[in-house]
């Protein structure tokens, strides 16, 4: 069983997608099932993730019924205002659908480096454990110390950071990306997706060594129980294809025992969203 962690879907229009700009041209188009399923057969992955790309209920509804429709999309990560005083109303309604695995907000946007420690949203972040929902954290480095802080306050909620909390790979940075992912990594609720990586290097020019510190840094610290592969397409497809994407990460863990590469390659993400 492989699965991709992390995938998109949308409905291309530039009013609710104004973030994919000119330099991401390629896709300012419409991703469907249809477009990827070929893909995932190709790759040898049966099943996927489909995470949210609007902050909206509407497509949040949207993407659980393609997963209805779609026997190989496995589960959605959706949006909810969780700073709303009507986060609750909004769980009751989205956390009936049985294809309804966790919930993510575009926090790395949020122009306070501390919103995750906003009193608001840790309510409607406490409010997700009844529900049995995950969250996914989509954070900037500058962000991740304060990721930490949530995850200490909410050590019976499951956390995933995606993308690797988005280090600056393009200009070979790891300091404090580095020992930020070490603190968080100290949290047994917290996983990782091997994900978003290609789009953080140069996207014209980046080699698979351009990946090594940063890999070996996340598997070190959080070990193959609580890191998981994700593709990120479509967005990945600005700086390669899928089957680029999936050898990366496959390149730097062939070394590792086939129980492991298994567990980073669908175990650890059916456990993660029980899926």
């Amino acid at each position: 069983m492989k699965l991709d962690a992390h995938q998109h879907f949308w409905n291309y229009n530039i009013r609710d997608y104004g973030w994919i700009g000119e330099e991401m041209r390629v896709i300012k188009r419409s991703f469907l099932p249809e477009d990827l399923e070929p893909i995932l057969t190709e790759a040898g992955i049966t099943g996927c993730v489909a995470v949210q790309a609007r902050q909206s209920l509407e497509e949040t509804e949207w993407l659980l019924e393609l997963a209805d429709q779609h026997e190989f999309i496995r589960g959605v990560v959706g949006w909810v205002d969780l700073c709303s005083e009507e986060a609750a109303a909004q769980l009751e309604k989205v956390a009936a659908n049985p294809w309804l695995k966790g919930v993510r907000h575009v926090i790395q946007d949020e122009p306070d480096v501390k919103f995750v420690l906003r009193e608001d949203f840790q309510r409607g972040i406490a409010l997700l454990e009844q529900y049995n929902l995950a969250y996914d954290l989509l954070v900037s480095k500058e962000q991740l110390p304060y990721a930490a802080e949530l995850v200490q306050k909410f050590p019976r909620q499951r956390f995933v950071i995606d993308h690797l909390a988005k280090p600056d790979i393009k200009g070979g940075i790891q300091t404090p990306w580095k020992e930020a992912m070490e603190a968080i990594a100290v949290h047994p609720n917290v996983y990782c997706k091997l994900s978003g990586m290609v789009t953080e290097a140069d996207w014209n020019t980046w080699t698979q060594e351009d990946f090594t510190t940063y890999l070996d840094t996340v598997l070190q610290a959080f070990g193959t129980d609580r890191v998981m592969y994700g593709s990120d397409w479509p967005v990945c497809t600005v700086a390669g294809t899928y089957s680029q994407v999936f050898n990366v990460l496959q390149t730097h863990v062939h070394t590792l025992s086939a129980a492991e590469q298994q567990k980073i390659f669908g175990e650890n993400c059916a456990a993660f969203y029980r899926l």
